[in-house]
């Protein structure tokens, strides 16, 4: 399933609402490990361009 997500983020990646979406969405579908390997390649990846939603989307999931 990590996988897959990460296909669908790179592919949603031209829209910053549409991304936020969709990386909300997988939060509910990826177990906490796989939550933690997807942290990690979003900041990689994405990083320079939505620093500020995955600061706000990680945030609230990682402090749970």
């Amino acid at each position: 399933m990590l996988e897959y997500v990460k296909l669908i983020l790179d592919k949603v990646s031209f829209d910053s609402g549409l991304f936020e979406k969709e990386l909300r969405k997988s939060m509910r579908m990826l177990v906490r490990s796989e939550l933690e390997t997807l942290r990690e390649w979003c900041y990689k990846h994405f990083s320079g361009s939505y620093t500020s939603i995955l600061d706000k989307v990680f945030g609230n999931v990682m402090a749970a």
